[in-house]
């Protein structure tokens, strides 16, 4: 008996040779289709010339750390995909490509940002501001001919953000000329039509803009092109331009601005201000690094102090019933929708999942109508007079009742599936030692739901703690008093940074950022104490 079970052995052990030894002859005689040869390298060709053209974009913009970044993404495509080798990364490239652009990049982009003073006036590095304040203290100079001007921006660039470019006619001897934040030069007259002003209306390359894109423009009233020698070309309205000169020097050695009366400028805090403190500073300012600047702010400040703690309470507490509304409420659904007795189960769950499937912004405005004082849904029906949102408690009552119907579907979702995965033989164990329904789902269906539900409800909670979306089209963090203004009824953490940093007069992004981090630090120690928590939930499983 035991000869013959080693003998079966040996055959089946010949049997996978031959087997194997076959695969591999039939592999070696496998080859790849001509067609997705040709596939493959007229891919791996557009993304050369894709990536060629973002390096070529970037070195005109002097990002060279850029052109780094595209250049070993292209040398790592063509070194995974013109080979037959490495298989794994051929599948593993994408995501990793996707995971740093999306995900590694916005983070390491949001915490350097938080270390500096990057907002509104100061997005120039110190070179350009400083350029920008010279160009536009440019006046006109007495006897000079007036270009006739028009608006453009680079083909391909969006009106309302491209770098803005004057097309001028030399109204002496007719050249054409493009005059840029860079300087002026000289544009070819090839495909360029004029007016009989000399006005240009055409020209290969850009794309005019139309008066209505011109006055949206912010920056087009400072706007001037740099000629070098103290002049500058400055617009004057939508079809002229003049030639002036620059009333303010700057002395690169004492690293001070002067103007045309003599006074001098330093700079402080990113901005040139006035040697003897009196008087206003130029508004140009740039971008330096401010150290821990931003969060000092953020824990002195008696502003934002003032309401952080309020809004970390109400925050924690928002996010707590919202998960554990939306959690009972589905979890009772999917249980009564389980019931194997119940008909016409499929009509019901999906009828209970349409909310679920409407854009949340969209079940946001229309929920924040129905809770309106006058002509409202809600109080129409229920013959009330609430102030649901001019009334702090009413207003965090109505932000809970609509996260509950945004969020108690997907709830069911998840509870559905987790209890359709729970194996019957274990209700049907605890049927026969006599335990009844409560005591089966608070003694087994309750402790395996929550072995797949568990995560997602720590995961809802981040979610819910950061849920800028519904505050902010509901009630905006309102209601606000009159005493202050800059707190809300319902504000959490992210809007009322986004009002202090981002929505004020004078946006500062820097300052968004160093919020941003700490509210993440927030989640990150409430989720990893839910996750050490969860750990006990795997020995049920």
């Amino acid at each position: 008996m035991v000869w013959g079970r080693k003998g079966d052995a040996m055959s089946d052990a010949v049997k996978d040779r031959s087997r194997a030894q076959e695969v591999i002859s039939l592999k070696g005689t496998v080859t790849t289709p001509w067609w997705a040869v040709t596939a493959k390298w007229l891919l791996l060709l557009l993304a050369l010339l894709v990536g060629l053209f973002a390096v070529q974009r970037l070195i005109e913009k002097g990002s060279w750390l850029g052109v780094v970044i595209v250049g070993a993404i292209l040398m790592a495509i063509l070194a995974v995909y013109s080979t037959r080798r490495a298989i794994p990364l051929k599948y593993l490239l994408p995501g990793l490509l996707l995971l740093l652009g999306l995900q590694i990049w916005p983070v390491v982009y949001t915490v350097s940002t938080a270390f500096t003073n990057y907002g509104f006036g100061h997005v120039l590095t110190k070179q350009q501001a400083i350029d920008a304040i010279v160009a536009n203290s440019v006046q006109e100079v007495p006897g000079t001919p007036r270009y006739a001007m028009s608006v453009a921006v680079k083909k391909g660039t969006p009106p309302s953000t491209g770098d803005i470019h004057l097309l001028l006619t030399d109204p002496q001897n007719g050249t054409f000329f493009d005059g840029s934040k860079e300087g002026m030069k000289k544009l070819s007259p090839t495909g360029v039509q004029k007016t009989d002003s000399g006005k240009i209306t055409t020209a290969p390359g850009f794309t005019l803009l139309t008066p209505r894109e011109v006055n949206q423009r912010k920056d087009f009233g400072d706007f001037a092109v740099p000629t070098g020698k103290g002049t500058g070309i400055k617009p004057v309205g939508l079809s002229q331009a003049f030639e002036g000169r620059a009333t303010v020097s700057y002395d690169a050695k004492t690293d001070t601005l002067t103007d045309g009366n003599g006074k001098q400028y330093v700079p402080k805090d990113a901005m040139f201000v006035p040697k003897n403190g009196h008087g206003d500073g130029f508004s140009q300012g740039w971008t330096e690094n401010v150290g821990f600047r931003n969060f000092t702010t953020i824990l002195s400040d008696p502003t934002i102090r003032k309401g952080f703690l309020s809004i970390f309470i109400w925050n924690v507490a928002f996010a707590a019933v919202s998960v554990l509304s939306t959690f009972f409420l589905g979890m009772l659904l999917a249980l009564l929708l389980n019931d194997p007795r119940l008909r016409g189960k499929g009509l019901y769950r999906s009828l209970l999942i349409l909310p679920y499937a409407i854009p949340g912004f969209v079940t946001a405005l229309v929920w924040a109508s129905m809770f309106n004082q006058d002509y409202g849904l809600i109080n129409n029906l229920t013959h009330l007079n609430i102030d649901w949102l001019g009334n702090a408690w009413a207003a965090r009552a109505a932000v809970l009742i609509t996260n509950l119907w945004l969020g108690f579907p997907y709830m069911f979702i998840v509870c559905t599936g987790a209890l359709q995965a729970i194996p019957s033989d274990v209700k049907e164990a605890a049927l026969i030692d006599g335990a009844n329904a409560f005591r089966t789902l608070r003694s087994i269906t309750m402790p395996l739901l929550l072995v797949a539900v568990g995560p997602l409800l720590i995961a809802s909670f981040a979610f819910n703690f950061n849920n800028f979306s519904l505050i902010f089209l509901l009630t905006s963090g309102g209601p606000f008093t009159a005493a202050n203004t800059q707190i809300g009824g319902t504000d959490l953490l992210i809007t009322y940074a986004y009002r202090l940093a981002i929505s004020g007069v004078n946006p500062n992004y820097g300052l968004a950022a160093a919020v941003s981090i700490i509210i993440f630090f927030i989640v990150a120690v409430m989720s990893w104490s839910g996750f050490r928590r969860s750990k006990a939930l795997e020995d049920i499983n």
